[in-house]
């Protein structure tokens, strides 16, 4: 999938090609964005992520099957490959996770920021020094 305007800041790998460099966007900032993005978060990354966990758990198993002991005598390869996939799925969790969060923070940042400002107003309104004038 290209992204217009990516490709001229980030190498193949998808690794900022100049240090400080990071791939340009737009922060999210209306309601209309926010929910764009979560519904994005929500309908393609987060699919695409266990889609991309469940081939991984697939592919994994049959090799750890391959590579176990069949007459008693196994290759290290299959209990290495077993503790990397624990790793592996370990951070699909927490990818999940993150985008979990991420997603539920842009449905409700505009309640969060309103809520703030309100406060911060209203503190800022009691210790007005143009209140004695």
């Amino acid at each position: 999938m290209s992204v217009p305007g990516v490709s001229s800041v980030l190498g193949v790998s998808g690794v900022p090609r100049e240090l400080g460099v990071s791939a340009p966007g737009k922060l999210a900032s209306s309601p209309g964005e926010k929910r764009a993005a979560a519904k994005a978060i929500e309908e393609c990354i987060e699919p695409d992520t266990l889609a991309a966990g469940r081939w991984a758990d697939e592919e994994v198993g049959a090799a750890v099957r391959e590579f176990a002991a069949r007459d008693g005598d196994g290759w290290l390869t299959s209990a290495a490959l077993k503790k990397a996939h624990g790793a592996w799925a370990d951070q699909v969790k927490n990818l999940m996770d993150r985008l979990g969060a991420e997603k539920d923070a842009l449905r409700s940042g505009n309640a969060v920021l309103t809520s703030t400002d309100l406060a911060v107003g209203s503190t800022l309104r009691q210790q007005s020094s143009l209140d004695t004038y």
